[in-house]
């Protein structure tokens, strides 16, 4: 039984143990983020940063893989994908899989699990991988490619690729699938004033409202730095903010379902949020305003597509790749799974248009989004987590 963290009490959590919560009908990124930041956190202690974390690092490694690797039968011929389950899984499948299928005759399977068990597979099966495409998260990306986990990319093969969006190019390795944002949302029901911007957060009056995710920090530590004039290379500059939101925070959501059962309930009317989810609950007829913040624009996060290095189907992996990209099936995607395209010739939902994590132009990912940089989010999100726990989480 997971738990969301509340000021005073503990609040029992829905049962998340599927991989990213497949049995709510949305998805969970933030079951799924934490696990990426638990990998973060075992190569940062591998680096003998600290020896006592790092031998219960290696233990818990050991432990991962120790996971099965003989692989399901499979159809000799058929193109294995990596990815997250539940609605992930099933939309990918829906959207891109069979048309795939229908157009080279090539049949697709899936691999399905969190983002640590199926980095901890890749690194054991390097060289004679399981599977012949990823998906995974941009940042997350860069320890498969410091590992020689994937291969280059063919952009000879992609030919969608040159309609794509050039913040979708993420390195020669990996490329973007869709994209979303971690913004403000509240419910204007329960909180009276009108928040436009980021350091509305800090205000005496939203004290106790407040709702933030633990597993990964990285988006208010950012927001705060860029606040005090750094950003997320030199973070520090925001701590003395971060402490004082301490009072405001009354509670800490570690799943997706968590952070939606915490703005249904009122318990957290205010929250740092992914923009996907937000979206889902005003499918659900929850009133829930997601802001574009006037002072600084939302967190841009970006799943993403690579080859993986010592596959024998390439040219197959890269025809899906290049489906994915296209706009037919860029549209579908942004329908079905409410995230933003990196194709801008994809159609929209009006209801979609001009909301934070959908960029159609070039001028919208500039002004309307903020992109981390991937290896100094890698780099510092152990970092982040430990001194967020520390300082903000503990009472």
């Amino acid at each position: 039984m997971s738990m969301a963290t509340l000021r005073g009490k503990a609040m029992p959590g829905p049962d998340d143990t599927s991989p990213r919560c497949a049995a709510r009908p949305r998805l969970d990124r933030a079951r799924h983020a934490r696990q990426s930041a638990l990998v973060l956190t075992a190569v940062h202690d591998r680096l003998g940063r600290n020896v006592m974390r790092s031998r219960l690092t290696v233990t818990m490694l050991l432990a991962l893989l120790t996971l099965p690797l003989v692989p399901p039968a499979r159809a000799q011929n058929a193109l294995v994908v990596s990815i997250w389950g539940g609605n992930w899984k099933d939309t990918v499948d829906k959207v891109v899989g069979r048309p795939f299928t229908a157009r080279t005759g090539i049949p697709v399977e899936y691999e399905v699990g969190g983002t640590i068990d199926r980095l901890a597979k890749a690194r054991v099966a390097k060289g004679s991988p399981l599977v012949d495409l990823n998906f995974t998260t941009t940042h997350v990306a860069r320890l498969y490619i410091s590992d020689g986990l994937y291969d280059r990319l063919d952009l000879a093969k992609l030919p969608s690729s040159k309609e794509i969006a050039k913040e979708a190019f993420r390195s020669e390795f990996h490329i973007g699938s869709w994209a979303y944002v971690y913004t403000v949302v509240y419910r204007p029901d329960l909180v009276k004033e009108d928040i436009t911007k980021w350091s509305d957060l800090w205000k005496p009056s939203l004290k106790g409202k407040l709702a933030l995710p633990d597993f990964d920090p990285s988006h208010i530590i950012t927001i705060a730095a860029l606040m005090e004039g750094g950003n997320e290379v030199n973070w520090q500059k925001g701590e003395a903010r971060l402490k004082q939101l301490k009072d405001s925070v009354a509670a800490f959501y570690s799943t997706d379902a968590q952070s939606q059962d915490l703005m249904k309930t009122g318990q957290g009317p205010v929250q740092v949020m992914l923009s996907v989810n937000a979206y889902h609950l005003q499918e659900q007829g929850i009133a829930v305003k997601v802001v574009q913040p006037t002072d600084y624009p939302g967190v841009v996060g970006i799943d993403t597509m690579a080859v993986m290095a010592g596959t024998t189907k390439a040219d197959a992996a890269h025809q899906f790749i290049n489906l994915a990209l296209s706009r037919d099936i860029q549209s579908e995607l942004v329908r079905t799974l409410r995230v933003g395209p990196v194709n801008p010739g994809a159609a929209v939902p009006a209801s979609l248009k001009g909301q934070p994590g959908v960029f159609l132009s070039p001028a919208e990912w500039k002004e309307r989004g903020y992109i981390m940089n991937d290896e100094a989010r890698a780099k510092n999100l152990p970092g982040w987590r430990e001194w967020f726990t520390a300082n903000v989480v503990k009472k």
